[in-house]
């Protein structure tokens, strides 16, 4: 049984467990060094301030996986959207745990008030370009070799869902 609930300060550890398998075995994160706990918890503490949503997934009454988004880009105009990522914990991947996150995020993005959700995935990603399309992502763009990892260089897709929202936006 999958639980999901907003994360806490007590799942940074695992969190970043999960993050940095990413970082040093993926191409999910376009990183190379390992974070700290330091970093992650500078990550949540900004992401709480800002309101922006991080959730786990709990099973075995450890975290599964989790997901957050945060701003897109700086500049005010792009207040609506949002870039997201999502990851899960190599004993947990193939279970439905990023489907069920993502529903999550999504209804949190609508509530919030979000227009466009961005997907930033490394085009050899086939399961979560394929996660992204369930849920009406379509890829926007394709960035050729602008990465490099593992000794090659990798494509970037973005995917973006548009919602219906905001209901009122506010100008500039």
């Amino acid at each position: 049984m999958i639980a999901i609930r907003p994360a806490e300060e007590k799942d940074l550890p695992e969190i970043l467990e999960i993050y940095n398998h990413s970082i040093l075995h993926t191409t999910s994160v376009y990183s190379y060094n390992p974070h700290t706990l330091e970093m992650r918890k500078k990550w949540f503490d900004e992401k709480m301030a800002a309101g922006h949503p991080v959730y786990v997934a709990i099973s075995e009454n450890k975290v599964a996986g989790f997901i957050a988004y945060g701003p897109f880009r700086a500049w005010p105009a792009y207040k609506y959207t949002v870039e997201h990522s999502v990851h899960i914990h190599p004993d947990f991947r193939r279970q439905g745990i990023a489907k069920s996150l993502l529903e999550k995020m999504i209804d949190a993005a609508r509530t919030n008030n979000i227009h466009a959700i961005i997907a930033g995935i490394d085009s050899a990603n086939i399961p979560s370009i394929k996660l992204h399309a369930q849920f009406n992502f379509k890829e926007v763009a394709h960035f050729k070799e602008v990465g490099y990892k593992f000794n090659k260089w990798l494509d970037l897709i973005f995917m973006e869902l548009v919602l219906e929202t905001p209901m009122n936006p506010i100008g500039d």
